[in-house]
C-alpha cells in the first residue's frame, strides 16, 4: 500500500510539472506572438493549463489529507479533436490566398507542439499503469491534452500552409 501511495503522490506531482511547463510556453508565447488571433489561442491554451496545474493540486492535496483521491469533473474550453480537424477544414477551404507567417510564430508553435506531445505521452503511461479513480484522473487529463495536440497541429497547419492563424470563433470555444 505504501508502494502505491508514492506511486500516484509522484504521478501527481510529475503531472504538475508537466502543466507547469507547458503553462509557461503558452505564456512565453502569448507574450512574444505578434499576430491577435496567434495571442488568443495562447491564452486560452495558457488559461487551461493553469486551470489543469490547480487541479491537480487540489488533487494532490487531498490525496495527502485523506488518503483518497477523487476524480472531480475537469471542464475544458477545447473542443473534441476531431471538431477540431473538422474546423480546420473548413477553414482551409476557405482560405484562397496563402500568406506565410513569420518564422518566430512558427517556432513558438513547433515549441507547443513538442511540450503537448510529452505531456500526452506522460499521461499515456500514467493511464496505462494506473486503475480505478487515479486512471480515470490521467485519462481525462489525456482526453484534453490530445485537444491541445489537435489545436497545436490545426495552427501549425494554418500558419505554414496557408499564412493564417486558425482564429478561435472557428473552434466554438465554451468560454471565449
Amino acid at each position: 500500500v505504501e508502494e502505491k501511495n508514492m506511486k500516484i503522490e509522484q504521478a501527481i506531482q510529475t503531472a504538475i510539472e508537466y502543466e507547469k511547463r507547458v503553462a509557461e510556453t503558452y505564456k512565453n508565447a502569448m507574450q512574444e506572438v505578434e499576430s491577435a488571433a496567434g495571442k488568443r489561442v495562447f491564452e486560452v491554451l495558457a488559461k487551461e493549463e493553469q486551470g489543469h496545474i490547480d487541479y491537480l493540486e487540489s488533487r494532490l492535496s487531498e490525496w495527502r489529507e485523506t488518503g483518497q483521491l477523487s476524480a472531480e469533473a475537469l471542464p475544458t474550453a477545447v473542443p473534441p479533436p476531431e471538431k477540431i480537424d473538422e474546423a480546420a477544414r473548413q477553414l482551409k477551404e476557405k482560405l484562397d490566398q496563402p500568406q506565410s507567417a513569420s518564422t518566430a510564430e512558427q517556432a513558438l508553435l513547433q515549441k507547443a507542439l513538442v511540450a503537448e506531445e510529452e505531456t500526452s505521452g506522460f499521461y499515456e503511461k500514467m493511464v496505462a499503469q494506473m486503475e480505478g479513480t487515479e486512471r480515470e484522473l490521467f485519462a481525462r487529463f489525456l482526453e484534453i491534452e490530445r485537444g491541445h495536440l489537435a489545436i497545436v497541429k490545426a495552427e501549425i497547419d494554418a500558419v505554414t500552409g496557408f499564412g493564417y492563424w486558425f482564429d478561435m470563433p472557428e473552434w466554438r470555444f465554451a468560454d471565449g
